[in-house]
């Protein structure tokens, strides 16, 4: 995750950590806390760039190109 969102265009310079939170073998899921340093609020910013599913597509994009 870290190289995911580091290397990002449209998140990188916000980018700060990822870090587990919880791991389960038994269903295969991982609870993980991203951390972003975001900038003064601007117009639309939060709405679109922050927004979750948009931050989730870009996990979702570099599954898609490494396949």
């Amino acid at each position: 995750l870290t190289e995911v969102y580091s290397s990002s265009p449209a998140l990188g310079r916000y980018f700060r950590s990822a870090q587990v939170i919880s791991f389960s073998n038994e269903s295969s899921s991982v609870i993980y806390q991203l951390v972003f340093s975001v900038p003064p609020s601007t117009e639309g910013f939060m709405e679109h760039t922050m927004n979750p599913d948009f931050i989730r597509n870009i996990l979702r994009q570099n599954i898609y190109d490494e396949d």
